[in-house]
């Protein structure tokens, strides 16, 4: 069963950090978007992903622009929890479906081609893992999640971008 959610945003044309291009192509989003889009995809494509998959997605997106266009995708803040990198706002969005694949359609605000290209490719690599294989290799000892999170001691710490792009 598939939910379709319309969701219109506030402000037409692209997504972008205050109305700030990087690099001449690439805009800022917010993570709520582009978990909105990544979920759409993931339904459309016949393959929809849990919360936790969406997570690690998520990290390996920031880590994928970070390295490509040293810049950010999106401005929230990644934290290092129990079982890797989270974004707090897109996991309290999507918490409800627990271990469960999200099954929502999302109307999605506009993202950059270019942007959207590389987002794809990420999630199309990525979802197809098992999500405790995606578990394991953000947890991989020396990678920044290790760092932050310490062996608990670090727990819902911020992990910081440059760190993301530094060590993976």
């Amino acid at each position: 069963m598939y939910f379709r959610i319309i969701h219109k945003p506030k402000q037409k044309g692209k997504l972008k950090r205050e109305n700030k291009q990087r690099k001449g192509r690439c805009f800022m989003y917010k993570a709520v978007d582009l978990a909105k889009y990544i979920v759409t995809k993931c339904v459309n494509d016949k393959c929809p992903i849990s919360n936790l998959q969406l997570q690690k997605i998520l990290y390996y997106i920031q880590k994928k622009f970070l390295d490509d266009e040293n810049n950010t995708i999106f401005l929230d803040d990644i934290e290092a929890w129990q079982f890797g990198p989270v974004v707090p706002k897109v996991y309290y969005m999507f918490c409800a479906f627990g271990s469960m694949p999200i099954r929502f359609e999302y109307e999605n605000a506009p993202i950059d081609e270019h942007d959207r290209i590389v987002i794809d490719t990420v999630v199309e690599e990525k979802r197809i893992l098992d999500p405790w294989a995606l578990v394991d290799d953000t947890h991989e000892q020396g990678k920044a999640w290790s760092i932050i999170y310490n062996d608990g001691a670090g727990n819902k710490k911020i992990i910081p971008p440059d760190l993301i792009k530094k060590v993976g």
